[in-house]
């Protein structure tokens, strides 16, 4: 038997799945305007990343736009750039923190 037409199904849960990335994405991505952090949060970013350099949000922008991958998960994007992840609310566009990804351990 069919299943009715939109409806998930195991040949069309994962279009879907990308689909909702895709959206969050845009989001993020028609929104980088309103991407912001405290002055404390400017602090962290350039600490844990080992940054010298000026406007840390500026920076933050930059690395969005080049993202290799960005994820939504809760109330929160997690933006991936080369090492670096980068932690923005969904709803408030600020940077919650910035760190370096750890490389895992093959034993």
């Amino acid at each position: 038997m069919r299943e009715p037409t939109g409806f998930p199904n195991k040949s069309n849960i994962a279009g879907m799945e990308i689909m909702i990335m895709k959206k969050h994405n845009s989001d993020l991505l028609t929104n980088l305007d309103k991407i912001h952090t405290t002055e404390l949060g400017k602090e962290r970013i350039k600490r844990n990343l080992g940054l010298n350099i000026g406007d840390a949000v500026y920076w933050c922008v930059q690395e969005t736009k080049q993202a290799d991958n960005i994820v939504s998960k809760g109330k929160n994007w997690y933006v991936y750039a080369g090492d670096t992840v980068i932690t923005i609310n969904a709803h408030s566009y600020t940077i919650i923190t910035a760190h370096r990804e750890k490389q895992k351990r093959i034993p």
